[in-house]
């Protein structure tokens, strides 16, 4: 799994390049704030109901939580399921909010 910096993801987003977002907090700290990924709670991952995402398992994505640890997880559970191309975002939203701000 690769490890991806707020900063070369807010890079990316500012260059105009494709990014296939996957947020895997819950439905209520998406609501509170996020930035445009595909909500896809860790909890769906872990059993598999992964059907929103799987047209991805040959696309570059990238996951994302609040700090960084329920991504990397789901970023695991994704590479076991055949996704080829899978990025951790260092620090998740908590980095982003530090250096961006909402």
């Amino acid at each position: 799994m690769k490890v991806l910096t707020v900063d070369e993801l807010k890079l990316k987003m500012e260059n105009g390049e494709s990014v296939n977002l996957i947020d895997v907090r819950e439905p209520h700290e998406n609501a509170e704030f996020n930035i445009g990924g595909i909500l896809l709670p860790l909890g769906k991952v872990q059993t598999m109901q992964i059907e929103a995402i799987e047209d991805l398992k040959e696309e570059p994505i990238i996951v994302y939580c609040r700090s960084g640890n329920r991504s990397m997880q789901a970023a695991m559970i994704l590479e076991q399921l055949g996704f080829s191309d899978v990025t951790n975002l260092a620090g998740g939203m908590l980095a982003w909010e530090d250096k961006f701000g909402r």
